[in-house]
């Protein structure tokens, strides 16, 4: 499989989570857990679900491009994704809070992903 069409997997499964947690918090979540807590639920389903489009638009930019930053940004933003959404998502379920402490380092993957976009599209061939 090419990476371009993994990544447009890998986005497509990762947005079908998203979905789902969405749905899990709004249904079986509310009634159970606190306002805060439901939040940062929230937030984790948001954010996945960014990165899950933003990861099928990197497959396709890969497709044109082959870039190498642009496999970088692909990986980053999966990495990104378990450890940013990921964490939020243990911090909400669980009340432990040394969680929201792994989330900064989901983030910084988001972060670099996206230079890495910016540097794959400007600075590779047409």
């Amino acid at each position: 499989m090419t990476t371009d069409r993994l990544f447009g997997a890998l986005g497509a499964l990762l947005a079908l989570m998203s979905v789902a947690a969405g749905a899990f918090g709004a249904h079986a979540l509310r009634p159970r857990i606190s306002a805060d807590m439901l939040a940062v639920f929230e937030t984790a389903a948001k954010y996945q679900m960014y990165h899950a489009v933003a990861l099928i638009v990197v497959g396709l930019a890969h497709a044109r491009w082959g870039s190498a930053a642009l496999t970088w940004a692909g990986w980053l933003f999966v990495a990104g994704t378990a450890v940013f959404s990921g964490s939020l998502y243990i911090l909400a379920l669980t009340g432990t809070r040394w969680w929201g402490a792994v989330t900064p380092v989901g983030g910084v993957c988001f972060l670099v992903g996206w230079v890495l976009v910016v540097w794959g599209a400007l600075n590779e061939p047409a």
